[in-house]
C-alpha cells in the first residue's frame, strides 16, 4: 500500500477527481483546501507583509491506494494537474506500514 499526496491547482480538481473515479478499484480520496509558496518567486518580496501573504490557494488530494493501481493513480494526476504553469503542484508517494477502514469491522491490512 502506498499513500499518495498531490498539491494541486484548484480547477484541475473536477478533472482529475472524475477521470480517478473512472479507474477500477478506485478507493476514494481525501480533498483539502490549502495555501502554499514554492521555491520560484515571480518577483523578490519587499518587506515582511509581502513575505507573509506570498501563497496562492491549492488543493491537497491524499489517497492511500494499492501497488496495482499506484501507478495508473499517479499518471492520471500527474497528466491533468500538468499546465506547464509555474505552481502546477507537487505529488509524492510514500509506503504505508498498516491500513485500517473504519467503515468495515475492524479490518487491519498490514500491508
Amino acid at each position: 500500500m502506498k499513500e499518495i499526496r498531490a498539491v494541486i491547482q484548484p480547477h484541475r480538481l473536477a478533472k482529475i477527481r472524475s477521470s480517478l473515479r473512472n479507474i477500477k478499484g478506485f478507493p476514494g480520496m481525501t480533498v483539502s483546501k490549502v495555501d502554499g509558496c514554492g521555491h520560484h518567486l515571480a518577483k523578490p518580496a519587499q518587506g515582511i507583509r509581502e513575505e507573509l501573504t506570498d501563497y496562492s490557494p491549492k488543493v491537497m488530494i491524499i489517497m492511500v491506494v494499492s501497488d496495482d493501481l499506484l501507478e495508473g493513480i499517479l499518471q492520471t494526476i500527474v497528466e491533468i494537474g500538468h499546465t506547464g504553469q509555474v505552481g502546477d503542484g507537487i505529488v509524492w508517494v510514500t509506503p504505508v506500514e498498516r491500513f485500517i477502514r473504519l467503515s468495515e469491522q475492524i479490518n487491519v491490512v498490514d500491508c
